[in-house]
């Protein structure tokens, strides 16, 4: 399970930019409302999801405190992917 949510973390880090956007809990709970990502990623404290091009995440959250899927990532990386 831990490698199929690092691979899922690998593969939606390819498809965005390497910057991140860092957000308090209320902004980011809204912003969750507004961009309904499918799937969320979990590393330590930190929660993140892509979106419009940009890694957006908290250190705010809780796995409670989205409805969405958490994936618990093994490895979170600032590298830019290329195919």
């Amino acid at each position: 399970m831990a490698t199929t949510a690092a691979t899922t973390a690998a593969i939606a880090t390819m498809h965005t930019s390497s910057y991140r956007v860092k957000f308090r809990r209320k902004e980011f709970l809204e912003l969750v409302e507004i961009a309904n990502p499918k799937i969320f990623y979990q590393r330590g404290r930190m929660h993140f999801f892509a979106f419009d091009g940009f890694v957006m995440y908290t250190f705010e959250c809780e796995d409670s405190d989205f409805k969405q899927k958490v994936l618990h990532a093994i490895e979170f990386s600032n590298t830019q992917w290329s195919e």
